[in-house]
């Protein structure tokens, strides 16, 4: 079966979006790939549909749980047989998992990167007939793999065992560095690299400076129907938002990483089925979210960085209709954002009397290399003269469940 046969059999769609077809034919001729399409661009057709025309299977390398969840549950609405192995579930179910995956008819397999170097995957890996590896949101390769979540940067470790399967790395933001370093460490050999037009046509884009964001919301929410994200920069804010909302009739939940995964999953949910109009929430959601009905993105505060406002705004409008992307300001905001550097990128004399001060502290032995050492966070923080902020300088991978009553391991 053709390309474009398994397009209209599985996707009903007559024809490919711009670059989608490129790609899916630089994957069926055997070569590593790059693909940045826009979000809502149709990233996962592009590794969906060469999988489906050739035998075997697709590894897909995937940073969430809910992303994985997502895109399984919708190859089988299409009567084609996927999987996912994630954190949670029991070694009984990894094990049977890997056995269909292995004996059956299976097409797709999503997996995180840290599942690449378990055991069990290596063991099952050579049974699984492997035709391509599918890396999704591929800018966490560079953004997360150096400190927050280190086995991205060895995916391709298992091209060691998987030595003829080419790699397609999809991603909707990346810079010309991140590109490159994508290629690096996914060891890519001459690899094709494919942009789409990041140009969205259907999307209003407005900057607006207020006073007072909560009535702007209030007022912009009354103005515009359908279903809404509202972005804030901290938790609390999130709550305090859609706790206006509501009290002003407006259907609204919040939703950050310090919430238990049961709590998200419910909220992500009840917002897919249009039970709540609005979800208020940080950066933590959004990844991998397939919604194609989002009429309006609102940012409460001005984000960290261009790119990361081009990736959450784009997640209006993916259906192709009218949809809006509001972006809210006030002074203090600017205030706060140009001189956030300062806490992000502290001199060097700063750095060094920060690591200096915490190896005094923990009495670490000139030479000493990768030794763990227990302490807690309050103890070292009020006998040394240094923020909470500026001692995570030195726990980048413990950034997000640092908790400040619980001793601690961390590397020095």
């Amino acid at each position: 079966m053709k390309a474009a046969e398994v397009l209209k059999q599985y996707w009903k769609h007559d024809s490919f979006r711009p670059q989608q077809e490129e790609i899916v034919n630089s994957v069926l001729n055997g070569h590593d790939t790059l693909a940045l399409l826009p979000t809502g661009g149709g990233k996962s057709i592009c590794f969906q549909v060469p999988t489906i025309v050739k035998e075997g299977l697709c590894l897909v390398i995937s940073p969430l749980i809910a992303l994985m969840k997502d895109q399984v549950q919708n190859l089988r609405k299409k009567g084609i047989t996927a999987f996912a192995i994630y954190s949670g579930m029991s070694r009984k179910d990894v094990i049977s998992t890997f056995k269909l995956a292995a004996t059956g008819n299976c097409r797709f397999l999503y997996v995180s990167p840290e599942r690449l170097e378990t055991d069990l995957f290596k063991e099952y890996l050579p049974a699984l007939h492997v035709t391509l590896i599918a890396v999704d949101e591929a800018h966490c390769v560079s953004q997360w793999g150096y400190d927050f979540r280190p086995p991205y940067l060895r995916i391709a470790e298992i091209r060691n065992e998987l030595q003829d399967v080419p790699v397609l790395a999809l991603t909707a933001s990346a810079t010309p560095a991140i590109r490159e370093d994508i290629c690096l460490k996914l060891k890519m050999n001459s690899p094709r690299i494919f942009m789409q037009s990041f140009s969205r046509p259907n999307l209003s884009f407005s900057v607006h400076k207020t006073s007072s964001v909560y009535n702007k919301i209030l007022d912009i929410l009354h103005r515009l129907d359908g279903c809404s994200i509202i972005y804030c920069r901290n938790r609390r804010r999130t709550r305090e938002i859609s706790d206006l909302l509501n009290m002003h009739g407006i259907r609204s939940d919040y939703y950050h990483a310090g919430l238990s995964q049961e709590d998200r999953n419910a909220k992500q949910e009840s917002w897919m089925k249009n039970a709540i109009r609005v979800i208020v929430c940080t950066n933590a959601f959004g990844m991998g979210i397939d919604k194609p009905d989002v009429r309006l993105v609102i940012h409460a505060e001005v984000p960290d960085n261009l790119e990361n406002y081009y990736q959450e705004a784009g997640r209006a409008g993916r259906d192709g209709k009218k949809s809006y992307a509001v972006l809210l300001f006030n002074d203090e905001m600017l205030v706060e954002l140009e001189s956030g550097h300062k806490q992000h990128f502290p001199s060097l004399d700063y750095i060094r009397k920060i690591y200096q001060g915490l190896v005094n502290y923990l009495q670490v032995p000139i030479g000493t290399e990768q030794v763990g050492y227990s302490f807690d966070l309050n103890d070292i923080l009020s006998l040394i003269a240094f923020t909470r902020s500026a001692v995570h300088l030195f726990l980048p991978a413990s950034r997000s469940y640092i908790n400040p009553s619980r001793k601690i391991n961390a590397p020095v």
